[in-house]
């Protein structure tokens, strides 16, 4: 490359960001620690305990032997400054996958610090504030230019940094990774909207790759076909909030005014420009002004940035119970049944069942005080899951939303096996926050238990907090109204609220350091 076209494409490069300027991790020291293997760390991790559910809980210790696995050191000269979990794809890492990657990891960090795999892409941010999706392992390069439509995306960097701040109450942590998130923000403020403020992506960027969602002629997979994507308006609304919250935790209260604008304009976008009344569901808007009627999971971000009024809320959810919809026998499909391109089978995007975007909409409908159905449809996930794990022996990337003609369940076409990947949600995050109902704020000493199920269950070991080990035992019940026989032993102080039997059925009790 010459001088002159190497001048030139800096010039492409805004005013350096002051948020950027305090990346500490563009000079973090590499770190080359190997990484431990699974059975050095097998009897350290959480412990699960559900009586009569031996698979279960076969599927949740294979996903782990699965993650440390793919466990990998970081290459010098690649930029690379941690030692990370590798997303099982392609030979790089995936923004997308290891933020979903991260929320189960976090159940493992004092074991292997699952957590710093984001750490490379923070060291690979650009001076301008972006940041690449996709970067190769072996060389540390980026796989797309910075303003190709597919280069960047889905903006959940912040949702995962606020979930590991809710389990370990890292304020350190919370302080190094705000400037970079803030500065990404930016850049994606600036260089992925439209006039209006709205937001675009592409099938890749979304990662939601063939999901059929452009106008006719355009392509599915790379181009933005000037469209208002639903789920990267909705994913940068959630954005605001969270770095609002983590800006007040900081007390970074210069930053707060104009994060606070930003969120109260594209909620006021969104709901004026993509809801649609008739129907009761968010869609994507064509550039030619009309809604694309497409029903498909990425509407569901409504739930976790928290846009939709109550009213709203319910009835996005009742589609869920739909089976017109996305209700299939394995619950979420990607695609709604009633669009002519569902598939069955899945097809990848068009109609399979995935992790990441059922953890989602999971948690959209705690957020929206849905505990039931976030339990009864985890649940219903991780059976599916289980029985696709007992006949074949692994986990895939994606599965089937309905079962073979004998009632066999299926993974997905086209799904990658020993994915974990992103799957070790599955057994692993959906057993403990929806099945179990265990939902941690370590910023604040709490443990909410949302009890569910009447055999006995729990877990030994659950982290908490910097140094916080937790055992949460129930006993058996004879009905879900009875009140749960619990048992709590703690090294660290925790407050601790056990909800059943319905709303309003709620105990809480503060449990110092013993049993």
């Amino acid at each position: 490359m010459s001088t002159g076209f190497k001048q030139n494409a800096e010039m492409t490069y805004v005013t350096l960001r002051e948020a950027t300027q305090e990346n500490a991790f563009l000079k973090k020291p590499v770190d080359l620690t190997h990484p431990p293997a699974f059975p050095e760390v097998r009897d350290s991790l959480p412990q699960p305990v559900w009586e009569g559910h031996e698979m279960e809980l076969r599927s949740y210790w294979k996903a782990w032997e699965l993650a440390f696995g793919n466990l990998r050191v970081p290459i010098p000269g690649t930029g690379f400054v941690s030692p990370y979990i590798d997303a099982a794809f392609n030979g790089c890492i995936f923004l997308w996958d290891s933020v979903f990657m991260m929320m189960f990891g976090k159940y493992a960090e004092r074991q292997f610090h699952f957590q710093g795999t984001l750490d490379n892409f923070y060291s690979h941010q650009h001076r301008d504030g972006f940041i690449c999706r996709e970067i190769e392992e072996a060389t540390g390069e980026d796989r797309f230019t910075r303003f190709d439509p597919s280069a960047t995306g889905p903006e959940v960097l912040a949702w995962c940094e606020w979930e590991y701040y809710l389990q370990f109450g890292d304020r350190d942590r919370l302080r190094q990774v705000f400037p970079p998130l803030l500065a990404y923000h930016r850049w994606m403020a600036e260089h992925h909207t439209w006039p209006d403020g709205t937001y675009f992506s592409s099938g890749w960027g979304c990662g939601m790759d063939n999901l059929p969602r452009q106008m006719p002629g355009d392509s599915v997979e790379f181009s933005h076909g000037h469209m208002v994507w639903v789920d990267a308006c909705m994913q940068a609304l959630q954005t605001c909030k969270l770095l609002c919250q983590m800006a007040r935790e900081l007390n970074e209260t210069v930053y707060i005014e104009a994060l606070i604008d930003e969120g109260r304009h594209l909620e006021r976008v969104i709901n004026e420009k993509l809801w649609d009344e008739d129907s009761g569901f968010y869609y994507d808007l064509w550039r030619n002004g009309r809604l694309n009627h497409v029903m498909h999971i990425g509407a569901f971000w409504a739930l976790l940035s928290g846009c939709a009024s109550p009213e709203q809320a319910n009835r996005m959810i009742s589609r869920l119970q739909d089976t017109s919809a996305f209700m299939t026998p394995h619950r979420i499909p990607s695609l709604a049944r009633n669009h002519p391109l569902y598939s069955r089978r899945g097809e990848y995007w068009r109609g399979s069942v995935w992790a990441p975007t059922n953890y989602m909409v999971l948690r959209g409908l705690d957020r929206y005080g849905q505990y039931d159905l976030s339990h009864e449809i985890g649940l219903e996930h991780l059976r599916w899951v289980t029985s696709v794990f007992h006949h074949s022996g692994t986990l895939y990337e994606n599965y089937a939303p309905e079962p073979e003609a004998d009632g066999q369940p299926v993974q997905g076409n086209h799904a990658k096996d020993d994915f974990v990947g992103w799957t070790g949600l599955v057994p692993i995050s959906v057993l403990f926050e929806f099945v179990f109902g265990i939902k941690p704020d370590a910023s604040k000493g709490r443990i909410l238990w949302d009890v569910h199920l009447t055999q006995s269950h729990g877990v030994q070991q659950y982290p908490f907090g910097s140094n916080g080990e937790v055992t949460l035992l129930c006993g058996n019940r004879k009905s879900p109204e009875d009140m749960p026989d619990i048992t709590v032993s703690s090294n660290v102080p925790v407050l601790l609220e056990v909800r059943w039997g319905g709303p309003g059925t709620k105990r809480s009790m503060t449990i110092s350091s013993g049993k």
